[in-house]
């Protein structure tokens, strides 16, 4: 039996095997949770392209991170083939985004480009989540199969540090990243580069129009909400995030989580405020962004479940031969284009890391 999907934490992780019903149509899916059936896959960051969402043959949560016993095939080199657009392409996108948020288009716009590697042998992409987990400290790691019926076509694997939104019983938390510097290995610069992101007025106000997005996509479903006003510094191996823990309790417990991950996605963390203004200008600029920036996770038949952010993460081909590596920052009146330039490219080292020795 085939493996479908993944989603690995530090405390558990969910598998799905093999397939028992698919639903490209996101109603068909919802409607299905709702009879008690478990449904996991991979949301598009355009809701209007079809779900890459299964009921698995088989599904089981077991603590831990996830980690396998069968022999992986050892991950091939690599060479970035092209860069998508041209890093001077993407500044002057930055320059003009920063105009239209100054004339009023909208208050944040995520601005993303692509990376596409090129290997000399198939990416089995169990053993590129292998790696990702492997690497990161809170065992963070993802797969799904993007094909309509999971029996061909390419898959998404990644590491995302950003949970959209976790359900259980009556409670709901979400942990969301906006704001983001690029580690060192220098103690020194490590303090300073903290210190600068916990004070820095531009990354603190993008943070908030995520945050205040969120408490408005929440509100509706609960009884309570718990919203800090400041957020705290997270980090990965790569990476420095402002970040907020929300945690809130559910006015009607039979909710899923599925319906509430329809609820906040996309978050202004990848899309924008205004969200319909700032995917107007998302889609007029970089086109299709497929599953990245999406959601990817599980609900099960209680109602119970998690969904991240789809981000630090490859969408690899039918033949493993090449794939995509998208990443995106917050572009807000201040914002300095050669640096959100750099931010992407700290992003990227998330997915590169895996094809190191």
């Amino acid at each position: 039996m085939t493996l479908e999907f993944v989603l690995s934490r530090q405390d558990h992780h969910v598998v799905g095997l093999g397939v028992r019903h698919a639903f490209p149509d996101i109603s068909d899916a919802v409607a299905a949770v709702r009879k008690g059936r478990n449904v996991v896959g991979a949301l598009p960051f355009d809701m209007s392209d079809a779900t890459a969402l299964i009921e698995p043959e088989e599904f089981y949560r077991l603590d831990g991170p996830w980690s396998t016993s069968d022999e992986l095939p050892p991950l091939p080199m690599v060479t970035v083939a092209r860069q998508i657009p041209d890093p001077d392409v993407h500044v002057q996108r930055v320059r003009d985004v920063i105009e239209q948020v100054k004339a009023g288009v909208a208050d944040k716009i995520v601005l993303a480009r692509a990376i596409e590697l090129a290997a000399d042998s198939p990416i089995d992409p169990a053993s590129m989540l292998s790696a990702l987990v492997s690497r990161d400290p809170m065992g963070n790691g993802f797969l799904a199969d993007l094909s309509p019926t999971g029996d061909s076509g390419g898959h998404i694997v990644g590491s995302s540090p950003e949970l959209l939104v976790r359900k259980r019983g009556n409670i709901v938390s979400c942990h969301p990243f906006a704001g983001t510097a690029a580690r060192s290995t220098d103690p020194d610069e490590e303090a300073r580069i903290s210190a600068a992101l916990a004070a820095s007025a531009k990354d603190q106000a993008e943070h908030r129009f995520v945050v205040d997005e969120i408490r408005a996509a929440l509100e509706p479903y609960c009884e309570t909400l718990d919203v800090p006003e400041s957020p705290q510094l997270s980090s990965t191996p790569q990476l420095w995030h402002l970040s907020t823990p929300i945690v809130g309790t559910l006015a009607d417990p039979a909710t899923t989580a599925l319906d509430l991950a329809l609820a906040l996605h996309p978050t202004a963390a990848v899309a924008g405020v205004p969200r319909a203004a700032a995917m107007a200008a998302i889609a007029n600029i970089e086109g299709s962004r497929g599953f990245y920036a999406g959601a990817v996770g599980w609900t099960d038949g209680s109602g119970d479940g998690e969904w991240m952010v789809t981000i630090r993460c490859i969408e690899l081909s039918a033949d493993g031969l090449t794939g995509t590596a998208t990443a995106g920052g917050g572009i807000v009146a201040d914002s300095d284009p050669d640096a959100e330039l750099d931010e992407t490219t700290a992003k990227f080292r998330t997915v590169l890391s895996a094809f190191e020795p």
